[in-house]
């Protein structure tokens, strides 16, 4: 896999409350496939991660969102945590910032309990996808097709339950992130759906 990102920028956005592995151990992934990843958070300085309810390791933030500009990164991975992903939809300039992925046919990646941010930015209306099996109802009720599976990919999104599912999340990130977009077809696609 070594070198299969090489060139590839990806954003990774993250705030408080972020489950620490789906941060960090996907991040490693990457960047040991040769991808330049970055931290891209609403918060100024530093972020506060979890072991599940148990405060973790804080992370410097490398680009503020104000400052984050979606069309210089190839792709957008979106780590979960309870309290990450629901702080994010509840700001406008995160949910803007991963729409813009979709409206410009880039890939993006969500683990857990990232997929409300798929929900919020209304891009999983049609697919099929996965998650933290709480999240099951939401998923259903905004048009996805959800199923309890390891990792899904589904034009260009690709997604997975748990922290044990990393390993298969991130190989699967590899794999899209490495085509850089998803095409024509899945960008007109998202673009109908607005």
């Amino acid at each position: 896999m070594a070198g299969k990102l090489e060139g590839k920028r990806i954003a990774f956005l993250v705030t408080d409350g972020v489950e620490q592995v789906e941060y960090t151990r996907p991040r490693e992934a990457l960047e040991k496939a040769g991808a330049t990843c970055e931290l891209v958070s609403p918060k100024a300085d530093k972020i506060q991660g979890f072991d599940h309810l148990t405060p973790a390791d804080t992370f410097q933030v490398e680009v503020n969102l104000d400052q984050a500009d979606p069309n210089i990164y190839d792709a957008l991975v979106q780590p979960g945590g309870v309290a990450n992903p629901d702080f994010l939809r509840m700001d406008p300039r995160a949910v803007r910032f991963m729409r813009a992925f979709f409206d410009a046919g880039k890939p993006v990646g969500a683990i857990c309990h990232g997929p409300w941010m798929l929900i919020e930015a209304d891009q999983v209306r049609g697919r099929t996808v996965t998650s933290w099996p709480s999240l099951r109802t939401d998923l259903r009720n905004a048009g996805a097709n959800w199923v309890d599976q390891e990792v899904i990919t589904d034009r260009g999104v690709v997604t997975s339950r748990k922290p044990e599912d990393i390993p298969a999340f991130s190989e699967r990130l590899i794999e899209v992130f490495s085509g850089a977009r998803v095409g024509q077809a899945a960008k007109a696609q998202a673009q109908a759906r607005r």
